[in-house]
C-alpha cells in the first residue's frame, strides 16, 4: 500500500500527522533531499514539500517530475505561499491540454 508523506520546517508540517500524515522535519535542503530520496525508494505515493524548501530542490523535485511515483506536491508553508506550487499545477495543465485553461 501507498503512503503519503511531507517534508519541510517543523512548524508547517507537524499539524499533518493529526491526519495519519507521515511528518519529516527538516532544516536544510541536503537533509531534505537525503530524505526525499528515501521515501521515493520507500513507497511514498505522494509526496508534499514547503515551496521555501523547494526553492532549493530544483534538481530532486524535476527528477521526480518525470516519473510516474512520487507525485511531487508544494504547498505553502505557515509564512504563506511563494506561488510556486500553484506555478507548477498551470504549468503541468498546459502541457496536458495544451492551453492553460486556469
Amino acid at each position: 500500500m501507498y503512503k503519503i508523506g511531507i517534508v519541510g520546517d517543523k512548524d508547517s508540517v507537524l499539524a499533518f500527522k493529526a491526519v495519519g500524515i507521515d511528518v519529516y522535519p527538516v532544516n536544510e535542503a541536503i537533509e531534505a533531499r537525503a530524505v526525499i530520496d528515501k521515501m521515493a525508494v520507500d513507497g511514498y505515493a505522494v509526496i508534499f514539500v514547503t515551496e521555501q524548501l523547494a526553492q532549493n530542490l530544483e534538481e530532486t523535485i524535476d527528477r521526480y517530475y518525470r516519473q510516474m511515483l512520487p507525485a511531487i506536491i508544494l504547498i505553502p508553508n505557515n509564512q504563506g505561499s511563494l506561488g510556486i506550487g500553484i506555478q507548477k499545477i498551470k504549468d503541468n495543465v498546459e502541457k496536458a491540454v495544451g492551453v492553460n485553461i486556469l
